[in-house]
């Protein structure tokens, strides 16, 4: 697949890049992108929820009233799930999420998901481009060159630019990664893609392994 390389104000460059079909035109496997970011997002999580049990809440251990003759459910201290300011029942406690998938299965998750991105036509390949200060304003000067200023975007980029991320991280929907940092939820999740022209071959490298 051959996509034309833009300039960072849009115009095109007369060149023309390549898209691997084994990286961004194979078979999608929608089974294998489900695991991949089902296994992304639970190890986002902290897993420090608690929650207080009868036995973690303070308070006296008297019974509340009689057994029998009350006319209504018996109980016992105050502490009890039924009342309030008792225990909780079966609460969540401190846990770890993580899970383990296996290499393959996420490169093929993660090339099921370039390839959807590239049907789609969701892939933007824009000539390398370095910023020479770190003002958010010049980043954004660039995404509305490109048509991009209001659209959920992800930059992906071959070597690390301070400057290029401090800029753009105050920019809603703006996001920059290197190529070897890529993964299946973040592809997915931005509305389009735009691939530095060096890092189109990096990122094929990567995911080739």
């Amino acid at each position: 697949m051959e996509l034309a390389v833009v300039k960072i104000n849009g115009e095109d460059s007369g060149r023309k890049a390549m898209l691997g079909d084994s990286i961004f035109g194979i078979e999608p496997n929608d089974h294998a992108i489900y695991l991949d970011v089902k296994q992304i997002l639970a190890n986002k999580r902290q897993g420090t929820h608690d929650s207080r049990e009868r036995s973690d809440v303070v308070g006296s251990t008297r019974k509340i009233k009689k057994q029998k003759g009350t006319g209504t459910a018996r109980a016992g201290d105050i502490k009890n799930p039924l009342f309030r300011g008792g225990g909780r029942v079966f609460g969540p406690h401190p846990r770890e999420y993580n899970s383990k998938l296996n290499k393959k299965v996420k490169q093929l998750a993660r090339r099921s998901a370039l390839t959807y991105k590239a049907i789609d036509n969701e892939i933007l390949v824009v000539e390398d481009f370095k910023l020479p200060t770190a003002k958010t304003k010049e980043y954004a000067q660039i995404l509305d060159g490109l048509k991009l200023d209001n659209r959920k975007t992800l930059l992906v980029v071959n070597e690390a630019d301070e400057n290029l991320y401090l800029a753009a991280r105050n920019i809603p929907n703006a996001k920059i990664l290197r190529a070897e940092s890529l993964n299946t939820y973040e592809i997915l999740n931005a509305k389009v893609l735009v691939f530095m022209e060096s890092a189109v071959k990096a990122t094929e490298e990567v995911f080739s392994k």
